[in-house]
């Protein structure tokens, strides 16, 4: 008799804590995926900070700005400048002005094994308490990122870690002091003036 209260009760308990739980279609995954994307990357665009640490490849952090399909970016190292057509970096230490065409692979040796399409993927999500976590798994013969997992604080609906793994390594790129829109158009333009006295290097003349 006792033995059948107290399966009651954590049946009970069960469901108590399963409530307000939301569960998601594939369907339901991918379009709140894409909210996310072009909160990001949409016509508003958005800034925020970020921490990556592939260990014994690439360890940073900085601040950059998105706004359709442009960006600015500055570290520890470099400050970068995409105005849609042209990428700009800048090596402080250096004093180092490289400019590349943006469909140039060279412009960043990392880029290309962080490739990303969003139809390249299955979607998936669930509740995991303060986040709502949407997986997204690589399709068949799809490169670069094989598998992400994007936490987004249900409170502010804004992300704050992504989950990625890459061949055979996985990391965390943790994000915080993220502000959607209100982005100017000139954040995207290369201030030459200020660097006058680097020194410059045209990829783009072969």
């Amino acid at each position: 008799m006792r033995r059948g209260i107290l399966l009651l009760l954590l049946c009970i308990i069960a469901g108590l804590s399963a409530l307000g739980q939301q569960t998601f279609t594939a369907e339901e995954a991918r379009r709140l995926f894409d909210e996310k994307y072009q909160l990001v990357f949409g016509d508003e665009g958005c800034t925020l900070h970020y921490a990556v640490n592939i260990i014994g490849i690439y360890k940073t952090e900085g601040t950059i700005w998105y706004k359709q399909g442009k960006s600015k970016f500055v570290d520890e190292k470099y400050n970068a400048w995409n105005d849609g057509s042209t990428y700009t970096r800048v090596e402080r230490s250096k004093r180092k002005v490289e400019i590349y065409s943006m469909n140039d692979d060279e412009r960043d040796k990392y880029a290309s094994r962080f490739s990303f399409e969003p139809d390249n993927y299955t979607y998936s999500a669930s509740e995991e308490k303060e986040h709502i976590v949407i997986t997204l798994k690589a399709k068949k013969g799809v490169k670069g990122i094989k598998e992400g997992r994007c936490y987004i604080n249900k409170l502010t609906g804004y992300p704050e870690s992504l989950r990625i793994k890459v061949f055979i390594f996985s990391t965390t790129i943790k994000i915080s002091n993220f502000q959607p829109g209100n982005i100017p158009d000139d954040t995207f333009i290369f201030p030459e003036q200020l660097y006058a006295d680097y020194t410059f290097t045209d990829h783009r003349i072969k």
